[in-house]
């Protein structure tokens, strides 16, 4: 593969292509938005000027739309996602503790990717497993009763294909 992913500069054509699709959906930002973080994995500052055009509408508006929702990554995660809880429930039994042993194991602070891009951290505010806390989700699959020793090799798995 090339080093093309490691360009912060998406194809203006596959970003165009993206908007095209959306287009006439009701508040096509949005979908848009969408759209552009499951092509490219991200959207970064050099689709702004692109979709203010395409749109007619300000630059800072679609900033400010994409700075508003955690979902949009301003650039492509790592290969590992993970994604710890830290509402209440999860507070209550450890989370916090575990956000620091994350941070410090990799490096990188919640909504940070390594810099061999192995290991993205992000927080999220509920996964829904409030039983089972704390929770973290790794590459999309849930997993509860967390403590620094299980996640890392949660983490050390999905890395290796073995989770």
């Amino acid at each position: 593969m090339e080093c093309q992913e490691m360009s912060m500069t998406p194809d203006p054509d596959r970003v165009r292509a993206v908007i095209d699709a959306h287009r006439s959906d009701r508040g096509a930002l949005l979908p848009i938005l969408h759209g552009l973080q499951a092509e490219f994995g991200y959207v970064s500052q050099d689709m702004v000027p692109i979709l203010a055009h395409e749109l007619n509408i300000s630059r800072a508006d679609v900033h400010g739309v994409i700075t508003f929702y955690h979902d949009f990554r301003p650039e492509p995660a790592g290969a590992t996602v993970v994604k710890l809880c830290r509402a209440e429930a999860c507070q209550s039994v450890g989370a916090e503790k575990l956000v620091e042993h994350a941070q410090q194991v990799y490096g990188v602070k919640l909504g940070q990717t390594t810099p061999d891009r192995s290991v993205t951290l992000e927080q999220v505010f509920c996964l829904g497993n409030c039983a089972l806390g704390p929770a973290a989700q790794i590459n999309g699959k849930l997993h509860g009763k967390l403590d620094a020793n299980r996640l890392d090799a949660l983490i050390l798995g999905a890395e290796t294909g073995n989770a």
